[in-house]
């Protein structure tokens, strides 16, 4: 038997104890501050014992729940300070690993996909997971030709269990409002469901990857070049190091934080521009650190393809370039006029250009300046404003619209500021749009 828990019934009741759970903590919570427990250790208590359940259940679970759980993590800088620190801890344990399949199941599911004489071409295997994730984990071992490799295999029964636990998250989405605060868990749900075909096929992530591959072949980026895959196992090249963003997001130094974020800003917008598509899943796990070489510098490694959005016209839009430098020149009527030429804002819609100012110029702060420092205080203050039902930024986003081709570019670049908020970067975030994003630099 697959080790992937798959009766719908048994998954989903352990999704649906997580808001209960929460309750009965807080509910106790309640009680302990009226027997004169300080307000902040209670709460501090409640949000360690959240995170422990919350992130435990959903790597026990792996499927659409670890995913959720993965997607989550990337906006961690957005909770208030006294909760941060058990999300955090919890989160990244997440990132980098989680229960994994049976050694049994593992050679099954490469006799399947591979043939019985998979041996022939994996020389050497190792039966220890090297790493695990949402829907499969990673294998070390030595291809045919001598090439160290890394072996994706996917958990079976992962598709029934990746749609299922989506589903139900989407039901639950306004529970888990209270588990992770300012967290619209039912969008999260329902972007990652429209994935989940592509995901889910490992051919179609080893055609990305060898384009990344191939298009960062000998910069400061490395992709491991894919070997060999099937529906549901992908061998690539190994990649050295074992650090990832995450470890330099707990105990990095400001020069580390600075050069790998300004990396990672880098390559949000030099893929598009390298190989036509976006790498669509920015959180920490996926980027690594990957020792020097031949006396030359460390450098940024990128995995799991999995999510990758092929752009229209093979860029990013550059309609959205252009946006973001009139807003800049602070022509909010100028940009009411261009929202609406691109199906931001419906016929019927009445925005005032003051307004969409004080709703978007927060979020253009980054490239006002030559360098910019993200920051946790950041990305809460956007958050927040934008989940506050009382303010008026709040009521003027309810009234604007995102157009389907905008919508996964949208949430892997609020994906990745959470990111650069969680290292602390100073970047020139500027600079790179202008060399990077199409349309930024034209005249106005």
């Amino acid at each position: 038997m697959p080790d992937l828990p798959r009766k719908a019934v048994t998954r989903t009741a352990k999704l649906a104890s997580l808001p209960l759970g929460y309750a009965g903590r807080t509910a106790l919570g309640v009680g302990r501050r009226l027997g004169g427990a300080p307000a902040e250790a209670v709460m501090t208590e409640v949000q360690q014992r959240t995170a422990e359940q919350l992130f435990r259940t959903l790597g026990e679970l792996k499927g659409g729940a670890m995913k959720f759980g993965q997607a989550l993590s990337i906006l961690e800088g957005a909770l208030p300070e006294e909760m941060a620190a058990p999300y955090r801890e919890q989160l990244t344990r997440l990132q980098d690993s989680a229960p994994p399949m049976s050694t049994a199941v593992v050679h099954q599911q490469l006799v399947r996909e591979f043939g019985a004489a998979w041996k022939r071409k994996i020389v050497e295997f190792d039966d220890v997971p090297a790493a695990a994730a949402s829907i499969g984990q990673v294998h070390r071992g030595r291809w045919v030709d001598g090439t160290d490799v890394a072996i994706k295999i996917q958990y079976p029964g992962a598709e029934e269990a990746l749609r299922a636990d989506l589903r139900q998250i989407a039901r639950l989405a306004k529970t888990f409002g209270g588990l992770v605060p300012g967290i619209d868990a039912r969008a999260l749900a329902q972007e990652l469901q429209d994935r989940v075909a592509e995901e889910l096929d490992y051919r179609l992530e080893a055609e990305a990857q060898e384009m990344f591959a191939a298009a960062f072949a000998g910069s400061r980026f490395v992709v491991p070049r894919p070997l060999a895959h099937s529906q549901r196992v992908l061998v690539t090249e190994w990649m050295p190091g074992t650090a990832s963003l995450a470890r330099v997001i707990d105990s990095g130094t400001q020069e580390q934080r600075d050069r790998w974020g300004e990396l990672y800003a880098r390559f949000m917008f030099e893929g598009p521009a390298r190989t036509g598509m976006l790498h669509a899943d920015p959180h920490p796990g996926n980027f690594r650190i990957v020792p020097a070489s031949d006396g030359g510098e460390e450098r940024l490694g990128v995995l799991d393809y999995g999510a990758v959005a092929r752009l229209p016209g093979g860029e990013m839009p550059r309609s959205l370039g252009r946006l973001m430098r009139i807003a800049l020149l602070d022509d909010y009527d100028d940009v009411v006029a261009h929202l609406r030429d691109e199906g931001f804002i419906r016929p019927h819609i009445r925005v005032r250009a003051e307004e969409l100012k004080a709703y978007l110029g927060p979020f253009v702060d980054p490239a006002r300046q030559d360098r910019f420092r993200f920051s946790r205080e950041y990305m809460r203050e956007q958050l927040q404003r934008m989940q506050d039902p009382s303010q008026p930024e709040t009521q003027l986003a309810f009234r604007l619209n995102l157009p389907p081709d905008y919508l996964l570019i949208h949430r892997t670049f609020v994906g990745g500021v959470g990111v650069l908020c969680q290292l602390g970067a100073e970047a020139p975030f500027r600079g790179i749009l202008e060399e990077l994003m199409p349309g930024f630099a034209d005249p106005i």
